[in-house]
């Protein structure tokens, strides 16, 4: 990902400033905020990152867990990668970080208009979701195999 996406932004057509930016945070900083409405995704240039879910347990009392921990080659945002949509989870500096702040409308007609850079970009962010899903899965099946114990409900299957 890190490869194609170094090469994208590196051509005169998808300038700094108008298809992308660069940001820094301090540790502690948010950077997206689940809910919002974004059309921007993220690369993690420099730092580390964590994503936090969000959830309510008995009392109406939220918790922010973190999910996922993300280094330097990362991207995160891909939900708005083509048009708008609500954030599905925070993200917080952990460390000072460097990001780049990549337009989706603008990556989208880049694409378009370079349909082999389109296809290499397209397909490593297509591996970097299978990853995500396959630990997403993982997860699930180790939180629901805990849940079935901790109730002492796995007696019954």
């Amino acid at each position: 990902m890190e490869q194609i996406l170094n090469e994208i932004l590196s051509e005169p057509q998808f300038a700094e400033g108008s298809a992308w930016k660069r940001c820094w945070y301090h540790a502690g900083e948010k950077i997206i905020e689940k809910g919002e409405l974004g059309s921007t995704l993220f690369f993690v240039e420099e730092g580390q990152v964590r994503v936090l879910g969000g959830a309510e347990i008995e009392g109406n009392k939220k918790i922010n867990p973190g999910l996922c921990d993300m280094n330097a080659g990362s991207v995160f945002g891909d939900i708005c990668l083509y048009g708008s949509h609500r954030r599905t989870a925070s993200v917080v500096a952990l460390t000072d970080v460097c990001i780049l702040e990549i337009r989706s409308d603008m990556l989208s007609i880049y694409l378009d208009d370079h349909p082999v850079q389109g296809y290499l970009f397209l397909k490593a962010m297509f591996q970097v979701m299978v990853l995500r899903l396959e630990l997403a899965n993982d997860r699930i099946e180790k939180l629901l195999a805990w849940g079935l114990k901790a109730h002492d409900i796995d007696k019954y299957l």
